[in-house]
Formats: structure tokens, sequence, C-alpha cells
């Protein structure tokens, strides 16, 4: 299984948890799949597709700040979430603004 496919079902297991959900209080999971290399342009990790200032921030971030990490990155690595999910992300960050 290669990065893409090992991050896919890391995101499809956060959210069939429902710690996508706005309302849930558990923590929002890392998207850390322990695949940790920098692309060549060092734009994001080749693993979880997060960015340096993504992966620093993470362990001090709040639940909204995580999901919206999630969105970013699965953006980023071409991954879609079931439609809920991304219309609660999206609203999430529609409300911050």
């Amino acid at each position: 299984m290669n990065a893409i496919d090992l991050l896919a079902a890391r995101a499809n297991e956060t959210s069939a948890t429902g710690r996508f959900d706005l309302e849930n209080t558990e923590p929002v999971p890392s998207p850390c799949i322990s695949v940790c290399r920098m692309s060549p342009d060092r734009s994001h990790c080749e693993g979880c597709f997060r960015t340096l200032d993504e992966i620093r921030i993470w362990s001090r971030a709040d639940a909204t700040l995580r999901r919206g990490i999630w969105m970013g990155l699965l953006q980023r690595a071409g991954i879609a979430l079931p439609a809920q999910d991304v219309n609660d992300m999206q609203n999430m960050q529609e409300a911050e603004t």
C-alpha cells in the first residue's frame, strides 16, 4: 500500500469514528502514517501531506485547527472525504473568517 492509500484509510477511519464532526469532543487524531520524509521541493511530508508549519503546530493545535489541517492535507493528497465531513469542515472555516 502506498502513502496515499494509507492516508486515505486513516482519514476514512477518522471520519467513520466521527472525529471530523464539529460536535465531537474526542481528540482529532494525527494524520501521521509513519512515512516521514519531505517532498523534493520541501513543501510537505510525503506521508501525511502536512507542511512543516502544520507539523510544528500540531501538538499545540485545538480541534478546530486540527480539522483545518486535515482538510488542507487531504486536498493536497487528492483524497475525498464523505460530503458531510467536507461540508462541516468548510462551514467551520467560514465561521472563523
